[in-house]
């Protein structure tokens, strides 16, 4: 066995974002650190949103019609 972070025969692999995981988990879902540790690693991805459809980026033409359909209002004096 080897631990966390030391690697595999395909090189090596980073550590758990532990920090990351508790600040979401505890700080900002505000889970109880009891139910924190309790979940599973699908159940922890399922409630921070890994398992959402990825959305499309808008691209310079849906932009350049978002400009057109609502354009800058020039301030008047």
């Amino acid at each position: 066995m080897r631990a966390a972070g030391e690697g595999t025969n395909n090189g090596p692999t980073a550590a758990f974002p532990w920090r990351a995981a508790m600040h979401t988990g505890l700080g900002l879902l505000r889970l109880d650190p009891d139910d924190f540790w309790r979940l599973s690693p699908r159940e922890f991805a399922a409630m921070t949103g890994a398992f959402a459809p990825a959305v499309p980026l808008l691209a310079r033409a849906g932009f350049e019609a978002l400009m057109r359909r609502f354009p800058d209002e020039e301030k008047k004096r």
